[in-house]
């Protein structure tokens, strides 16, 4: 049966040009925040192969308000809300909610429901078709309540978020960057792959 979900305080997601000069994320992060290219491929860069994925949860529930705006959902439209740690060095880097919405997860998208452990974007970056809105990003503080407090550590943290869409099915994702990810750059130059980037629509803004 669906279940209940604590709708988050409206997160104010907007593009990072559009951000005050006083409210902006630290530099180092500036590329993690921009990039359309797989978040999954260059963790596992970064973490010489040592990349894991942690399932906090999974549950079929009500999206906040915001994010049902963002997949342009009927209200009520419930959901498949899947949110994990992605782990480098078995540190906490990243914390994903993904949102997907039933009526998303039909034919060749239903063994989504079934995701476990193995990364969303590993499967999403292996589909030639796959489309993705302008990123829009975020800060967020403990009264938030977005981060579970848990792997939160301290605060503001930044996060970034974007509409995928495959055939026509759209999935919200969003990446939030965790201290232990900061500290790690702090000591690396920066990651290059062959990450492919997607093609940006608007058609889910």
């Amino acid at each position: 049966m669906p279940s209940a979900i604590v709708h988050h305080r409206r997160s104010r997601w907007r593009p990072r040009r559009q951000l005050a000069p006083q409210c902006r994320p630290p530099a180092m992060l500036n590329t993690w925040l921009d990039d359309s290219g797989s978040l999954t491929a260059r963790l596992i860069a970064l973490s010489d192969n040592h990349f894991a994925v942690d399932v906090l949860r999974q549950t079929i529930a009500l999206p906040s308000p915001d994010e049902q705006r963002a997949l342009h959902m009927p209200r009520p439209g419930y959901a498949l809300i899947r949110e994990v740690v992605l782990r480098g060095h078995q540190q906490p880097w990243v914390f994903a909610r993904s949102v997907l919405p039933l009526s998303s997860l039909t034919g060749e998208l239903r063994h989504l429901r079934k995701q476990g452990n193995r990364p969303l974007g590993a499967f999403l970056f292996s589909q030639p078709h796959l489309t993705r809105s302008p990123i829009a990003v975020a800060a967020f503080n403990a009264d938030d309540g977005y981060v579970p407090a848990a792997i939160a550590q301290s605060y503001p943290l930044w996060g970034r978020r974007s509409v995928f869409a495959l055939k026509g099915k759209p999935l919200l994702v969003s990446e939030v960057f965790l201290p232990a990810l900061c500290e790690q750059l702090h000591g690396h130059q920066p990651i290059t792959t062959n990450n492919k980037s997607l093609p940006l629509t608007t058609a889910f803004i």
